[in-house]
């Protein structure tokens, strides 16, 4: 098929890359460069650089106007396929290919539609994760779905491993739904159960609640893990945790008390404390957290206060 692919994250790529050598990709529509590390490097999107390397021309758009619009419809492809491109796609662009567009979305819709799926069922705890790929329609991902699959994810993984587990079985789940569209014999279906919605993530809810139980400051923890980033307040600094798991064998702490340890910190919730093994003080690097915790003087120092 003609296919055009919007995307832009390194969670897009697999989903690119599985295509690629099955279909004719004659476009792929990405973020424009942007500003990367400590020196604000202008830096192309990781879409743009697989693009760039399978030798498929690049469109880049802040977001899909008129002009990104002509030039894609210019194209005449067949399907469109989106994996996080970070826009919306309104119509005309929605009717332009053939058979419209398809989303692969990393949730079981209805289930977590919007910006921030895989963060947002870590943080509440989800026993169930998966992908979905669905009919692209104007209401935010409420289209029909030509397929889900659950997938399971180790008890540890934070929202960066999760979503690279997520994007490599979420292609394959999308090369056998452009694979069925193109035979004509894809089916879909409504999604069926109550929608909830994953807002984008700001900064605030990396904030760690000890006065919460043990499962669910941890959940939080993986969730905003490594964004926006998991972080406590220590005698009125920031302290980013980087690191950590659960100590249900521990003794008890208050919510919020640090006890050092030889390599590592526990601190208290209201339940199990955390083991927290790397921090990053305000103003310094990354470090191991007993380092950090023996480079202070006050031992009766408190998480979150």
């Amino acid at each position: 098929m003609r296919l055009v692919f919007a995307g832009t994250p390194e969670a897009a790529v697999p989903t690119l890359r599985a295509l690629a050598p099955l279909h004719d990709i004659v476009a792929v529509v990405t973020r424009p460069d942007a500003p990367l590390g400590r020196r604000r490097v202008l830096t192309p999107s990781p879409v743009a650089q697989a693009a760039g390397e399978l030798g498929i021309p690049v469109i880049k758009a802040a977001r899909l106007d008129a002009e990104a619009t002509e030039t894609i419809t210019a194209l005449q492809p067949e399907l469109g396929v989106i994996v996080a491109f970070g826009g919306l796609v309104r119509e005309p662009l929605l009717s332009a290919p053939d058979h419209g567009w398809i989303n692969l979305h990393f949730s079981l819709l209805p289930r977590w539609r919007g910006a921030a799926p895989v963060q947002r069922a870590l943080m509440a705890g989800d026993d169930e994760i998966g992908v979905s790929v669905f009919r692209l329609v104007p209401e935010l991902d409420a289209g029909d779905v030509y397929g889900m699959r659950p997938v399971e994810l180790p008890a540890d993984a934070t929202a960066a491993t999760a979503l690279d587990i997520l994007a490599a079985d979420g292609a394959e789940l999308t090369v056998d739904v452009v694979a069925a569209i193109a035979a004509g014999t894809a089916e879909s279906a409504p999604q069926a159960g109550e929608p909830t919605f994953a807002p984008k993530l700001v900064l605030s809810d990396g904030l760690l609640d000890w006065t919460r139980p043990l499962d669910e400051v941890y959940a939080r923890f993986r969730g905003i893990t490594p964004e926006p980033g998991a972080h406590t307040e220590v005698a009125g600094a920031r302290l980013k945790v980087l690191e950590a798991a659960p100590a249900p064998d521990a003794a008890s702490l208050e919510p919020g008390r640090i006890l050092g340890e030889k390599r590592r910190i526990l601190i208290g919730t209201a339940t199990a404390p955390l083991a927290v093994t790397r921090v990053q003080p305000a103003g310094k690097g990354a470090m191991p957290a007993a380092d950090w915790w023996r480079g202070q003087r006050d031992e009766t120092l408190r998480a979150g206060a």
